[in-house]
């Protein structure tokens, strides 16, 4: 004990060789810089083929176009799905640096697999030398879909476990006791989302010109390179990672709670089962594994009062038995869903810039003086915005807010939360107007059934893209925080990984919603508002208006829930009730 003391052992945490990590040693800015490059890296190489593996579904792999685009969306969302597996292994049983060096060769073998498949002939169908319906291109079948699919979902795998933990292994290099790591943690979440972004650019622009250009097996090669890469950079800063050391299955917990609390219900009429030792006074400290410790004492909070029954009902079975610390735990999550829930639509809106905004600009004169700039690469304006807001957000608005707010933050992860909730209703208002204009410019020289460019720049369809990636660097950043922040330690990655199930969720959710629209529509007035194969034709404006409305209902169902939330932890004190937050 008198050895740990002297060394000022990290409590909770431990090195890459899993002995006890030591404050000045381990941890720090430099730790979490190793996390960010490689994030760049990460997310290039997933960008790079995400963002154009559309045409090559549908050009080498002879698939129709919806099939194409089916399996796009389905891989993208399985992707950021299986974020959460990342992030419970990560909680549960392994340690986040465990689960990074494991997702990484995992994905690496998935890229492998597909950049050999690109490069050999023989292992794709054949040239499609006829178009014609007499003569139709073969469609990849057989072992030929096996080897596809399994590359692409081994990819998805280890793509879902290193976006699961490597925002939530990089925050934990900050010491949260103290207002300057804090700050910094706040700090390493903007520039997360800024690495997200410079690996976007790299992957929309000169990756996509490769594959385009030079054949999509540079462009997968490309890819597996820059994983292969990413290993070693992350394990150069082994020395000075700390780790946090599972804790169990959160997910366990969660639902023993439940059913202790329903069980437990069942005797409460009868009073002999009644606890009557709970009634001790809280105690608060800095330290927040010693302060979720001291919880296992403390009477269960007034909050969702039904899940108290877990502890102050005598247990129907041993196994039943929870602790107040258990309890509150279970509380917190269940107090985050509904905010998890409202970011849904936002992401949603966010699907609209790979499907239908993609399509307006195809439309559209993309010259820009003598370059011609493909639709594809549309995402690098709100990457490029990204990238200048995030520094002036961290560096200007944040210092600017504390002073105007007298408070740490600033602004509270809820309130950034809340701002990107309302540059989504913003946006596709622009993105209605937007498409009112350039159908009347269709309309204005009579291309309303043409394929020709219409004469208008497609900078006016960059608009929505610029509001919508203010939303998303505002809501991901805002929400990573909140999560991890709030989160019990015990499941804090898996509560960050929300997330990215919250992007997923919203992916399917524009699927879901366009099928509903068309549905309606053609019942309604048998001509669905998104059918056919001209957009010109397409109402993709009451669409947008209809996106606009249900963001503000959205956001309205936000209001509702964030001015209600109680942060668990504010300032140095971690109280647990807290003024209710206001946007």
């Amino acid at each position: 004990m008198d050895e740990a003391h002297h060394l000022d052992i990290w409590e909770g945490y431990v090195d890459w060789r899993n002995r006890p990590a030591i404050r000045g040693c381990h941890g720090g800015m430099l730790a979490a810089s190793f996390v960010l490059v490689v994030e760049i890296l990460e997310n290039l190489a997933f960008l790079a083929n995400a963002s154009n593996l559309v045409l090559y579904l549908s050009k080498f792999m002879h698939f129709s176009p919806s099939t194409s685009a089916n399996v796009v969306t389905n891989f993208m969302g399985t992707a950021f799905l299986l974020a959460l597996l990342g992030g419970f292994l990560a909680d549960a049983y392994f340690t986040t640096y465990c689960i990074y060096l494991i997702s990484a060769a995992i994905e690496f073998m998935g890229l492998l697999i597909l950049t050999i498949q690109a490069q050999i002939p023989s292992l794709k169908p054949p040239t499609c030398l006829s178009v014609s319906t007499q003569s139709p291109c073969q469609e990849v079948h057989g072992g030929k879909t096996v080897m596809l699919f399994a590359g692409l979902y081994l990819v998805a795998l280890g793509v879902g476990g290193i976006k699961g933990l490597l925002p939530p292994h990089g925050a934990e290099q900050f010491d949260e006791t103290t207002q300057q790591g804090r700050k910094q943690r706040s700090a390493f979440f903007n520039y997360y989302v800024f690495c997200l972004s410079c690996g976007a650019l790299v992957a929309v622009t000169f990756v996509v010109w490769i594959e385009d250009n030079k054949g999509w097996q540079w462009g997968f090669g490309i890819s597996t390179a820059t994983i292969l890469i990413s290993i070693p950079l992350f394990l150069l800063g082994s020395p000075k990672y700390r780790t946090k050391i599972p804790a169990g299955s959160p997910i366990t917990t969660t639902f023993k709670v439940m059913t202790a609390a329903i069980c437990n219900a069942c005797k409460a009429r009868n009073p002999s089962n009644a606890v009557t030792n709970m009634a001790i006074t809280p105690s608060y400290t800095n330290n927040p594994s010693e302060r979720e410790e001291k919880m296992t004492s403390q009477t269960p909070s007034e909050s969702l009062k039904f899940l108290n029954r877990a502890v102050t009902i005598r247990p129907v079975h041993p196994m039943l038995k929870c602790t107040v610390k258990q309890v509150e735990e279970v509380k917190i999550v269940l107090k985050i869903l509904p905010i998890l829930m409202s970011t849904i639509m936002l992401n949603c809106c966010l699907a609209q810039l790979s499907t239908f905004s993609l399509q307006q600009a195809a439309t559209m004169n993309t010259q820009l003086g003598s370059f011609k700039v493909p639709p594809a690469s549309l995402p690098v304006f709100p990457v490029l915005f990204i990238m200048i807001l995030a520094p002036v957000y961290n560096h200007a608005i944040v210092p600017f807010a504390r002073k105007i707010t007298k408070t740490e933050m600033g602004i509270t992860h809820l309130q950034r939360i809340g701002i990107g909730l309302i540059l989504s209703v913003i946006a596709m208002a622009v993105a209605a107007v937007v498409e009112i204009k350039r159908k009347n410019v269709a309309a204005k020289y009579g291309l309303l059934d043409s394929a020709e460019p219409l004469p208008i720049t497609f900078l006016w369809v960059a608009l929505q893209y610029l509001f919508l990636g203010s939303a998303d660097l505002f809501t991901l950043a805002g929400m990573m925080e909140f999560f991890f922040t709030e989160a019990p330690m015990s499941m804090r990655s898996l509560a960050t990984a929300l997330s990215w199930a919250s992007l997923a969720m919203g992916y399917y959710l524009s699927s879901v919603l366009v099928s509903i629209v068309n549905d309606v529509t053609r019942a309604y007035r048998h001509k669905p508002w998104l059918f056919g194969d001209n957009l010109n034709h397409y109402h993709l404006e009451r669409f947008y208006w209809l996106m606009c409305v249900l963001s503000g209902l959205n956001f309205l169902y936000y209001l509702l829930w964030a001015s209600r939330y109680k942060y668990r932890s504010t300032g140095s004190d971690f109280k647990e009730n807290q003024n209710p937050t206001t946007l």
